[in-house]
């Protein structure tokens, strides 16, 4: 049953390929509603992370309310949830969409559908969304609006004949995009007096409040006072205080069905409260949860560890701290005999990892060693038992082991065509299979292919990147686990292995990686005052090496003329002490080593 109230209301969100204008056409959205006054207003409003508005990408989820007078003088609220766009943040994405009824498309008319744009827009046809096509950036000069609303129509599926065309930077033609969703988005429905069902959205930390959640109500209302039990985690709070976004929080009085607002409980952790789950009354639970949660996993694993051994503590706090408003972020004390304490730290992926290193060297201002990130693999051993095994350092050893499993993932690349053998050499030489090839139009082509994240990791955007001059675009998802032939690569400096060095490789590449490592070390692992063996062993053997020439005084330089002998002795002395200097002497690894590992080009 549907009320007069819930006929005004509208809860959409934006979806995009990044940087296609998402985070800018909602600025003008709550510009053009009047939510906020130009005094107020910034660019990227809703992005409120220093580092958001600097990479130009948008990290948390944000809601705001927009209230729309339309000319007949009827009024609508709309509910803008803005999505992260980056596929690492896929799960965040889910949960907002699933919030929603209906789902703005933006696609930028110079660069048409990319493969985040479609990524994102069949996440919303899942949660069967109604799907608005804006056709964004048409004050550009080589904007091309018709071809992309077919390329929309022939690659999506949806008709968009009407589409409208704006400039979300200069605000033209926003109140077709106003209009639109107020015409094709349909209303919430639900009923107000069943028990409560809301799904919590996005959460975070407010050091007065508590852990503030976003959530959208489906069905019943919530208001302070009342009991409420979160279904995933099985809590029950006290509801302290209910209220909307206009975008900083308002209180109210109550939520009802059909809204999206926010509540605090006195809820101490982020982690309690997770993305996804549903909150339901304490005394008259819902019969069921809403669909569709499930816990964070993270997908890549990297230490992290302070520069300067003293400063443990802080970086404990930080993480802690982060962790607060970042439930997708796992950590756990470790300890390497190169690099002293530190954290082994899971991460949803190679962005999320940057952002949160950005972050503890910005925020907190510490200056850390990062190690090269690994995935989990899977090692099913001898005595019949399974170990996930997240750093290589435990590897178990060979003897013990039966067969290995490595994560793989479904990419999908989008390139212009004149790129497509260098794409395909690049995924057959990562180890990919080869599955579909598909043109959306005869200029651009969608390559499927299955990969191990592994190869993923190792720097494969940014090869991608610069074998197709940037044009290519790419998204993944986790598709499984497969058996692999891995080997342990180990890096000796100076005789000694530095275990934040070793790393998983496929046993058939073990020689080419340790050889690449070895040569890129030697420069830039600084000269000492004796020489310094790199090399790279796989087991017990020793596949590579490269030596870092020692620095040396010139000890002939008095001897002029005379006996050889006398040379001679100058000579053995200096490599007796070369000779000392060596056994006693230790390898400063600047952090560049670390990050070269990653870098070992194709």
């Amino acid at each position: 049953m549907q009320s007069e109230r819930q006929k005004h209301i509208r809860n959409f969100s934006i979806v995009a390929h990044i940087d296609h204008g998402k985070s800018t056409l909602a600025d003008r959205l709550i510009e053009k509603t009047g939510t906020l006054t130009e005094r107020e207003m910034s660019s990227q409003v809703l992005d409120n992370m220093e580092l958001e508005r600097e990479r130009g990408i948008t990290i948390k989820s944000q809601a705001v309310r927009l209230i729309y007078k339309r000319s007949d003088g009827e009024e609508y609220i709309l509910n803008l949830i803005d999505t992260p766009g980056h596929v690492d943040f896929n799960y965040e994405v889910s949960r907002s969409l699933a919030a929603c009824e209906g789902a703005i498309l933006v696609v930028d008319a110079t660069q048409g559908i990319q493969a985040q744009t479609l990524a994102n827009c069949y996440l919303a046809m899942d949660h069967d969304l109604e799907i608005v096509p804006v056709i964004n950036k048409i004050d550009l000069p080589s904007s091309r609006p018709e071809e992309v609303k077919q390329e929309i129509e022939d690659v999506i599926g949806i008709d968009a004949e009407d589409a409208p065309l704006v400039s979300a930077k200069t605000g033209l033609n926003i109140d077709e995009v106003l209009e639109a969703v107020v015409n094709k988005i349909p209303s919430p429905q639900g009923d107000e007096n069943a028990p409560l069902r809301a799904l919590i959205f996005d959460s975070n930390y407010d050091s007065y409040r508590g852990v503030v959640c976003h959530i959208r109500v489906k069905e019943g209302c919530i208001k302070p006072g009342e009991q409420i039990k979160l279904m995933a985690a099985g809590k029950v709070y006290e509801v302290t205080e209910t209220g909307i976004f206009v975008p900083n929080f308002m209180p109210r009085s109550e939520l009802k069905a059909g809204d999206v607002g926010y509540f605090t409980a006195s809820i101490k952790n982020v982690r309690d409260a997770r993305v996804g789950d549903t909150v339901t009354e304490a005394g008259r639970e819902a019969s069921e949860p809403l669909k569709g949660y499930r816990p964070v996993v993270s997908m890549v694993y990297s230490g992290i560890y302070p520069a300067d051994g003293t400063k443990y503590d802080e970086l404990k706090e930080a993480l802690e701290k982060l962790r607060v408003n970042d439930a997708a972020l796992c950590f756990e004390p470790e300890t390497s005999a190169a690099l002293g304490f530190g954290f082994r730290c899971g991460f949803l992926g190679l962005l999320h990892m940057d952002v949160v290193q950005e972050r503890i060297e910005r925020e907190f201002n510490l200056d850390i060693i990062t190690t090269a990130p690994s995935v989990i693999y899977r090692i099913h051993k001898t005595d019949g038992t399974l170990v996930e095994l997240t750093n290589p350092t435990n590897m178990p050893k060979a003897s013990e082991i039966k067969y290995m499993e490595e994560p793989i993932v479904q990419a999908s690349i989008i390139t212009p065509s004149k790129y497509v053998g260098a794409v395909m050499e690049l995924a057959q030489g990562r180890r990919g299979t080869f599955k579909d090839m598909q043109y959306i139009e005869t200029t651009r082509v969608s390559l499927n292919y299955d990969i191990p994240l592994n190869e993923i990791i190792y720097n494969f955007f940014d090869v991608l990147k610069s074998r197709t001059r940037g044009y290519a675009s790419l998204d993944y998802e986790l598709k499984g686990y497969k058996t692999a032939d891995l080997v342990k690569l180990d890096i000796l400096l100076n005789g000694e292995p530095v275990d934040a060095l070793s790393m998983i490789v496929p046993e058939e590449r073990a020689y080419e990686r340790g050889r690449k490592i070895a040569q890129k070390l030697k420069n830039i692992i600084p000269r000492q005052l004796f020489e310094v063996p790199i090399q790279a062993a796989v087991g017990g053997k020793i596949i590579a090496r490269e030596t870092v020439k020692a620095m040396r005084k010139d000890v002939l330089a008095k001897c002029y003329g005379g006996d050889i002998s006398r040379k001679k002795k100058l000579l053995e002395k200096q490599k007796e002490g070369k000779k000392r200097m060596r056994q006693v002497g230790s390898v400063e690894i600047p952090q560049e080593a670390f990050m070269a590992i990653l870098k070992t080009d194709d």
